[in-house]
C-alpha cells in the first residue's frame, strides 16, 4: 500500500508539551491523525516499509532528477521515522517483531509499506 503522508520522526516528548505546543510535537500529531484518518496498516512480521522524503523545495531541477529514489542518508533518523509510524498505528507497538525499513529521497512525501 502506498499512503501519500509525510513521514515525520518520533520527537522526544516532555511534559510542558501539554500546554505549550512545539512545532515538532504539533508536526507529529499531526502525522498521527493523518495515519489515523488513511488507516495505515502495518503488519506485525514481514514487512518492508520505505519512507520516501520530499526533496527541499531549493534544490536544483537536475540535481532533484538525479537523487529521486536514491536513498536518504540524512536527517530524521531511520529509527525515530518508525517509531512515530509504530506509535501512530498501534497502541501497544511490542507485538512487531519482523521488519524491514528504509528511507529514500522522492518529489513528494509517502509511506510505502508492502506484505512480505
Amino acid at each position: 500500500m502506498e499512503y501519500f503522508i509525510n513521514p515525520v520522526a518520533k520527537p522526544r516528548m516532555v511534559r510542558s508539551d501539554k500546554w505549550r505546543k512545539r512545532p515538532a510535537t504539533a508536526k507529529y500529531w499531526h502525522f498521527v491523525d493523518l495515519c489515523k484518518l488513511e488507516r495505515v496498516e502495518l503488519p506485525c512480521f514481514g514487512a518492508h516499509v520505505t519512507f520516501i522524503l520530499p526533496m527541499p523545495k531549493s534544490w536544483s531541477k537536475k540535481k532533484r532528477a538525479t537523487m529521486d529514489g536514491k536513498p536518504h542518508m540524512s536527517r530524521p533518523d531511520l529509527s525515530n521515522l518508525l517509531k512515530a509510524l509504530e506509535d501512530a498505528i498501534y497502541t501497544e507497538d511490542s507485538v512487531i517483531y519482523d521488519i524491514h525499513i528504509e528511507k529514500r529521497w522522492g518529489l513528494e512525501g509517502k509511506i510505502i509499506v508492502k506484505e512480505g
